[in-house]
């Protein structure tokens, strides 16, 4: 319960009133006017005594007489007991501990003697989860409750540090259920057939992404920006027969790449696919937060790395998966392309560690109908033509160029044996994941397909639709055997075969035709103009085809169980 508030009077020393009325009855009897210092000092006086009971407290001391004086405490020791308190609770303050300030009365007949005068004293306990006290005795006729004062800047930082905690909770609780909500399996039956149906025409789900939102992309394959007039080519989306062939979603795939690897290796087919598969990722991540980098590992490899997810996309040259005189990626147009059928570890070395490998090799094979081998010891005499002659041993380092002649298909079969015996030999099937592409068709032929006027695959705008006659594009099917007899040989690493090939022939409208570079450089009017010379119907321009195939490897990668560890990656 307040105090009633006492009159200042009341509590003024007797012989200062009297000094005050004693002044102002002089100077009325001389009939000098009061003066200004004395009226202001009257007033400060009594204003003080009237408001501020400590300082009332303090002017009484000072005042008071020497008997009066000798019964209340010293002000400088009541001064160093505050002092000593407001030091305690800094230093506790500062140690993060949690401080309860309280103020004791002390009745002002307190004796000023050398062992009972006003004291601060701070004190926690012994297991340091308690707030630590700070007793503040004052003379104080009084009760004082003060809030508490926590390291750090009193109630207010304390509410800013929970709203902080709060909020960080919350965001923990949302990225949670975001990363829970994309460690989903995509759900594609094991009996559906994925590379058996059509292609149908569809303006709303296709294109994934735009040419124009894809910085990443070469100006090989932007037909569109090269001059290419109609985009049809960017909205035919494959239709499986028996079910659907899932939506690609970047989030999910980046989700499954978290803290790995995913490689394609073999020719420029290979790397128009890894650029659709950079641009079908990298639209849902930040600016800033998404780099390329071209020619490391020696100048054979391009890394696109996705910095929050610590995931990469990667592309290496290896045209024919051994070693061979085309693996310089920058200078590999050699008029004679020889290979060393046995030779892989140059390569493969590079190949270890990668969680998801997708490898290719067939547009290179087909220059000519036999293929020349560097000649070895470990050539097999019985796997060559009637035609071939054995050279001496050499190599590529050394210089030699002795090498053999086989047939296409006999020496693309060898090569895959060579690197088959190298996947069982490398990859955990626990870790890694394999898969191989089928062969990416070309479209020189036009009479194939009955437009008997037509020039390659120049001014193409539709897919192949007439399919009642058998089709023949020049694809050599040979080859596309030889992998399907290599394949099921590997015994510890499944191979999943991406069986693109048969859909491909049908897309005689998606290749690059005039719109694209040539050694390096854009077409001109007069070159576009003459495509029986200058049209590329070999690569795909993009978006477009190659989107559909890398489809394919995300239902694969999508559908598949999640680690047991999942949590931990």
């Amino acid at each position: 319960m307040q105090q009633r508030r006492k009159s200042v009077f009341a509590s003024a020393p007797f012989a200062m009133k009297q000094a005050a009325l004693g002044a102002g009855v002089a100077a009325r009897k001389n009939g000098a006017p009061l003066s200004l210092a004395a009226l202001v000092f009257a007033l400060f006086v009594f204003a003080t005594f009237l408001y501020n009971e400590d300082i009332k407290s303090i002017t009484d001391f000072q005042f008071t007489s020497g008997a009066t004086r000798a019964k209340s405490p010293d002000l400088h020791l009541l001064q160093e007991a505050q002092a000593a308190a407001h030091a305690a609770v800094n230093t506790l303050a500062k140690r993060g501990e949690e401080v309860i300030v309280r103020v004791l009365e002390a009745p002002l007949s307190l004796q000023a003697t050398s062992n009972s005068t006003a004291t601060a004293t701070a004190t926690a306990t012994s297991n340091g989860n308690a707030a630590a006290v700070v007793d503040v005795v004052q003379e104080k006729e009084r009760d004082v409750t003060l809030p508490t004062v926590t390291g750090g800047g009193g109630a207010d930082e304390a509410r800013r540090r929970a709203d902080e905690e709060a909020a960080e909770k919350a965001s923990s609780a949302k990225a949670a259920a975001e990363t829970a909500a994309l460690r989903t399996v995509v759900s594609v039956p094991e009996t559906c057939d994925l590379y058996r149906g059509e292609w149908v025409y569809d303006e709303v789900n296709a294109p994934v992404y735009k040419e124009g939102e894809c910085e990443f992309l070469t100006e090989q394959v932007t037909c569109m920006r090269n001059g290419r007039r109609d985009d049809s080519y960017q909205k035919w989306r494959w239709q499986p027969t028996d079910c659907d062939l899932p939506r690609f979603d970047a989030r999910l795939l980046l989700e499954r790449l978290r803290n790995k690897r995913l490689m394609f290796v073999g020719d420029s087919l290979n790397r128009n696919q890894w650029e659709s598969m950079v641009c079908l990722v990298q639209s849902v991540i930040p600016k800033g937060k998404k780099t390329l980098t071209k020619f490391v590992n020696g100048g054979s490899s391009n890394v696109f790395y996705a910095h929050e997810y610590n995931a990469t996309v990667e592309f290496y040259w290896a045209p024919f998966l051994v070693e061979s005189n085309s693996d310089n990626p920058k200078v590999h147009s050699v008029p004679d392309r020889i290979i060393q059928w046995h030779a892989i570890a140059k390569h493969a070395r590079n190949w270890l560690g990668v969680d998801y490998l997708i490898f290719n090799t067939y547009i290179w094979w087909l220059n000519t109908l036999d293929m020349k081998v560097l000649a070895g010891l470990e050539t097999d005499i019985a796997a060559c033509s009637l035609l071939c002659k054995i050279g001496r041993k050499g190599s590529f380092d050394q210089g030699s160029t002795e090498y053999v002649e086989v047939d296409r298909p006999v020496a693309y079969k060898e090569v895959l044996k060579t690197w088959a015996k190298w996947v069982d030999r490398n990859i955990d099937p626990n870790k890694t994941t394999v898969f191989f592409m089928g062969m990416s068709p070309n479209h020189i032929t036009p009479e194939a397909w009955g437009n008997k006027g037509g020039i390659k695959c120049a001014m193409e705008t539709l897919p192949i639709t007439n399919r009642s006659a058998s089709l023949d594009v020049g694809t050599d099917w040979r080859l596309y055997a030889g992998a399907q007899e290599v394949l099921p040989t590997l015994r510890r690493v499944p191979v999943h075969f991406v069986d693109i090939t048969a859909l491909s022939e049908l897309r005689k409208d998606a290749h690059t035709s005039v719109h694209t570079l040539r050694q390096g450089k854009l077409l001109t009017p007069e070159q576009q103009a003459d495509p029986k010379t200058y049209a590329d119907c070999i690569h795909w321009c993009l978006p477009g085809l190659p989107d559909t195939w890398n489809q394919f490897l995300y239902a694969r990668i999508a559908s598949s169980p999640w680690p047991t560890d999942v949590t931990s990656q």
